[in-house]
């Protein structure tokens, strides 16, 4: 049970969040790998079997392993610190830097009673910096650390030739304890500024998409502005002047009203005509809108088929949301890299089928999983809600795992000739109930918005005039 719930851990993890828990586990295994090898093979033949000789080794084996655990405790701080979420507090860095001079005065030790031969002493002086160095090459600028590795090398050739090292052993020390620092700074730095960069690219994809959906708010609410306001001063206008003329008991207070009745259903239609631009969908338009989308989020898409530029309307539009619906999950769900898009069509009927990899969690019934059909969260059409704009045309969806892996969503809509519309058009001429007295007269057809100014103009000094 704990391997699958870490199994099932590690599958809902995005790909970048899989690549920053393998970074950090790296940096917290390498100190632990060296300190147990380096300083566990001395005591074998290097180290001289003596009661004194085996005692410093031991306390320098513990002083290497609670390195190991400070260096483990700070690495998710100075992970941070070098991406710039958080500030690594130096104070942090005094203790490991206390048992890295502890470590260096027992070897020194060692050597003093000649307890330790020539191989094994570099061994140990290769793996007296690492630990240090694993958290302190993401704190300073690589020059600085340069600085300090060379700084601790003088300082761990002069301690050593104090206590009678000498000859090529000696000079050895400077190559091993400069080789522990730079693999520390090549595997580090490397990965930690790698990471970041990936961690940019992800925020910029995130505001690139808040920004799309503020500009289309933004045009949405133009749109709205450039259909409704002008119609709405004239009417504003026209009421004002009815009311005047009514106060005045002039019949053309009828049919200033009647140009209002008018104006309000023919903005009343154009609001429709502006909103089912958002409700209605483009099949062509939606299939190279997800390939494109998903494009831009790493997954390769190929959409196999036609456009069904050749089906009926409301089929069209059907299965333009389901290529949206179905986009929408592949992004959200798993971790896909491919997605095929196929649409066929016969005399019978269209096909549309969804199929992409990376299923995250297997799907335990027809209508779960992770894939192109699952559910699209709260607030969401998901299945139901393809289901049910499929059912006005006797369609039917299918959707779960097809093995492999993989993921499949099935649309498939009958051809009838006597397919039912996604949305009825409203009549072209309506009944207007005329004044009292007066029959019913038919609508007149909506002129454009600019025979509107005219008829303003040609009321207006009639109105200004009885005012004054």
């Amino acid at each position: 049970m704990l391997v699958g719930g870490w199994r099932r851990s590690w599958q809902r993890r995005s790909k970048l969040e899989r690549i920053d828990l393998y970074s950090r586990l790296t940096l917290w295994v390498i100190p632990w790998l060296f300190a147990l090898s380096w300083q566990l093979v001395p005591f074998k033949s290097d180290i001289r079997h003596a009661p004194l000789p085996i005692a410093l080794g031991v306390a320098l084996l513990l002083v290497s392993l609670v390195q190991c655990l400070l260096s483990n405790r700070n690495v998710q701080l100075s992970y941070q610190h070098y991406l710039g979420t958080a500030v690594f507090p130096r104070r942090r860095q005094l203790t490991p830097v206390a048992l890295l001079l502890a470590t260096l005065g027992l070897l020194a030790a060692l050597v003093g009673v000649d307890g330790v031969g020539g191989p094994g002493l570099l061994l140990m002086a290769s793996n007296g910096p690492m630990a240090f160095a694993i958290t302190q090459t993401l704190l300073v600028p690589i020059r600085t650390f340069l600085i300090q590795a060379c700084a601790f090398t003088a300082l761990s050739i002069g301690v050593l030739a104090a206590v009678g090292v000498r000859g090529g052993t000696l000079v050895g020390v400077v190559p091993a304890t400069l080789f522990s620092c730079l693999l520390a700074l090549i595997s580090v730095r490397p990965s930690a500024w790698s990471l970041g960069v990936m961690w940019q690219a992800e925020e910029a994809r995130d505001l690139q998409a808040r920004l799309a959906v503020a500009e289309e708010r933004v045009r949405f609410g133009r749109d709205m502005h450039d259909v409704l306001g002008r119609n709405l001063a004239v009417i504003a206008l026209k009421s004002e002047l009815a009311v005047e003329l009514a106060q005045r008991g002039r019949p053309e207070a009828v049919d200033q009203m009647v140009e209002v009745q008018r104006i309000a259903r023919t903005s009343q239609q154009e609001v429709r005509d502006v909103v089912r631009g958002y409700r209605e969908a483009d099949l062509s338009t939606e299939l190279a809108g997800a390939r494109g989308v998903l494009k831009a989020a790493g997954i390769e898409c190929e959409v196999v088929g036609d456009a069904g530029r050749e089906l009926p309307a409301p089929v069209q539009s059907a299965l333009a949301w389901v290529v949206r619906e179905a986009a929408t999950n592949v992004l959200r769900h798993g971790d896909p890299r491919h997605c095929t898009i196929r649409l066929g069509s016969s005399a019978e009927a269209v096909v549309l089928r969804v199929e992409n990899d990376g299923v995250a969690v297997a799907a335990s019934g027809p209508d779960e999983g992770a894939g192109a059909g699952g559910a699209s969260g709260p607030g969401g059409s998901g299945l139901a809600g393809l289901r049910e704009r499929l059912r006005v045309l006797d369609g039917s969806l299918e959707a779960g795992p097809a093995g492999n892996g993989l993921f499949r969503l099935t649309a498939t809509i009958p051809l009838t000739p006597t397919a039912p519309s996604a949305e009825e058009e409203p009549p072209a001429c309506q009944e207007v109930p005329g004044p009292r007295g007066r029959e019913p007269q038919a609508a007149p057809e909506a002129p454009a918005l600019h025979d509107e100014k005219p008829l303003i103009g040609r009321e207006a000094p009639a109105f200004q005039k009885e005012r004054r």
